[in-house]
């Protein structure tokens, strides 16, 4: 589903492969590897696109609608991995003008995740182990059942402190966000509806923008 969802968010943006690529800081051959079908995109790639197109996850990844009873086996699940965290998603949520994604979360012993951000807020919910997390200089230390909130548009960086830390990530967005992946018109759609432009080119919601990388 990455192929045509990015090819579909790219032409909603009308954005060319290499303005993508340029703000993005994705190489041109990567972009065109992922809108074949034929690219493996890590999670640095995934959130940097979602960052620059200023889409949810999920509208990327997926498409399905979700049924009455929904039951993900650990074993079906699609692993994106990083340099330090392997994510697995899970499910997309939609409750009034938010839409939520639910994450298996899984931070390897001793590794760094960075992010320079991205669209949405941050929920992790620690289940097993300690994890530092820093966001823009602030530091905080979690251990099961422990929680933070932040805004993901701020770097941020997670670390896994004496071993393996499993637990669950959410990222929460304005409904305005959500890609409008059932529209058939790959030019101007619902979802360009009363957006602005912003001093770097990239259109926003009009009722908040993400904070991008300087």
């Amino acid at each position: 589903m990455l192929a045509t969802n990015l090819r579909r968010a790219r032409a909603e943006r009308g954005l060319s492969l290499s303005e993508l690529s340029r703000r993005s800081r994705i190489g041109k051959a990567t972009l065109s590897q992922l809108e074949s079908g034929t690219g493996n995109p890590t999670i640095e790639t995934v959130f940097s696109l979602s960052r620059v197109l200023e889409v949810p996850i999920s509208d990327l990844l997926d498409a399905r609608p979700a049924g009455e009873l929904t039951v993900v086996r650990a074993a079906d699940m699609e692993v994106l991995s990083g340099e330090g965290v392997d994510l697995r998603p899970l499910q997309r949520i939609e409750s009034g003008d938010a839409v939520i994604e639910v994450f298996d979360q899984r931070f390897r012993a001793g590794r760094r995740q960075e992010s320079l951000g991205h669209v949405g807020t941050e929920h992790t919910l620690v289940q097993a182990g300690r994890l530092a997390v820093r966001v823009e200089g602030h530091e905080v230390e979690l251990g099961p059942g422990d929680y933070v909130r932040f805004d993901a548009s701020r770097p941020h960086t997670y670390t896994a402190l004496d071993g393996d830390v499993h637990s669950v990530l959410l990222l929460q967005y304005r409904a305005e966000q959500r890609l409008h992946l059932t529209d058939p018109a790959l030019g101007a759609g619902p979802c360009d509806a009363g957006r602005q432009p912003s001093a770097d080119g990239v259109d926003s919601p009009p009722a908040q923008r993400s904070r991008r990388d300087r």
